[in-house]
């Protein structure tokens, strides 16, 4: 019984080994079934007339590749003679690494690992001999530096955009006195999913700023989204005047929000985020008015003034979602879409710091937003996006009937 519990235990802890041993003799074998497949011949086999040309060189030099399960060796069999070069799809040419340890990477870097520390960290991680050293990193800043610059010239044509949200998060650069924004858009396509549209350094979300953006997204194809959400800067709503008039527009709650408790006492916060709350989720737009009435009456009594003329400012553009489809609200009362995933980026602010310059911080955020982008949740109700595009009418997220909407203008008209 002790002899089979060593060796149960001896199993377990070369559990990890055994499985990069496998793994390492199932991708030399499927290497060779590959020359079998390209020479149509098994090993020491004569060629028939009827076969290929060509014949077994051996191999080369053997090659280490980082996985997710360890670092493993390989060497890559060799032909002569052959009409076509041998191209293996399991192990091609110079890869040294699987997608899954390159998405690693960024995120690793991001989150506050130096370069110093990468040979260490992914020694660790894949084992020894990996083939990643600190100046593997650098490398790989200039790769992904290259995808970003290609990234931004992309076509737009055909990408059915229903709604987007912009917004501006603040990073600081070791050698830049001020802090400087990167200004993000996401966009709601018409089958649910949401893609990140742009990124860019700016100043101060400043109007040339934003305007600078949709200009070249609209360049490259972008259509005139249905509704645009973001915080109160100004920068964003003029530009938005600018380049898509005809965008409906819808400011984010949650900084409105914080934007009045701060005129509140601290201990009366809680009961104005309930009674706020009453406004922000109201059933329909004259619910709204009355919650926000409430609100006010309430803020006054207590000698809150600016809180409850706060909310009075910029009002239809806090209730624009009132016009779309219901099952859509939760996405397009905030810019929370954005603030999400930017979440783990605000929070780590020494890590911002390393960069000497914001256009540094830039394609490396972009990395990690793309890798993020895969696991962005789809919106609610991803069928009736396909009206919206279309311009389909809503009042209190109901979708009007023609017969009905054409006898609400009439009635506009006639009070007109």
């Amino acid at each position: 019984m002790q002899i089979t519990t060593d060796k149960a235990k001896k199993g377990f802890a070369d559990l990890e080994s055994m499985v990069r041993e496998r793994a390492q003799e199932y991708i030399q074998s499927v290497l060779e079934d590959e020359v079998e497949e390209l020479l149509c011949r098994v090993r020491c086999a004569r060629r028939d007339a009827d076969s290929p040309t060509g014949y077994r060189n051996g191999h080369g030099e053997a090659r280490r590749l980082s996985t997710s399960i360890g670092t493993i060796t390989v060497k890559r069999p060799r032909v002569r003679g052959t009409s076509k070069e041998f191209v293996s799809r399991v192990l091609p040419l110079f890869v040294r690494r699987t997608d899954q340890v390159s998405e690693l990477l960024p995120q690793l870097y991001l989150h506050g690992l130096a370069s110093g520390d990468f040979e260490l960290a992914m020694r660790g991680l894949l084992g020894e001999g990996a083939p990643l050293s600190s100046s593997s990193i650098l490398r790989l800043k200039a790769v992904w530096q290259a995808e970003y610059e290609s990234w931004k010239q992309r076509s737009l044509e055909g990408v059915e955009v229903v709604y987007i949200w912009v917004d501006g998060i603040y990073v600081k650069a070791g050698l830049e006195k001020e802090k400087a924004a990167v200004l993000v858009v996401i966009a709601a396509l018409s089958d649910g999913t949401k893609q990140i549209l742009a990124l860019e350094s700016g100043y101060r979300e400043s109007e040339a700023s934003w305007a600078g953006i949709l200009r070249d997204l609209k360049a490259r194809g972008l259509i005139c989204p249905r509704l645009v959400i973001g915080d109160g800067n100004l920068g964003i709503w003029s530009a938005l005047n600018n380049v898509f008039p005809a965008a409906e527009q819808q400011r984010c709650w949650n900084h409105r929000m914080r934007n009045i408790l701060d005129c509140v006492g601290d201990k009366k916060q809680e009961q104005a985020k309930e009674l706020l709350r009453k406004v922000m989720y109201a059933p329909s737009q004259a619910e709204a008015v009355k919650a926000k009435h409430v609100f006010q009456v309430w803020a006054r009594g207590l000698g809150y003034g600016k809180a409850a003329d706060a909310l009075d400012r910029d009002w239809e553009r806090m209730v624009a979602y009132y016009a779309l489809p219901k099952e859509h609200w939760v996405h397009l009362r905030t810019t929370n879409i954005i603030e999400s995933p930017f979440a783990s980026v605000r929070l780590r602010t020494a890590a911002s710091k390393r960069y000497k310059r914001v256009d540094g911080a830039t394609a490396m955020i972009w990395k990690l937003l793309r890798v993020a982008e895969q696991t962005f949740r789809r919106l609610n109700s991803p069928e009736l996006l396909t009206d919206v595009l279309a311009g389909a009418v809503y009042k209190d997220g109901i979708k009007l009937t023609q017969a009905t909407t054409e006898a609400i203008g009439a009635d506009q008209r006639m009070a007109a």
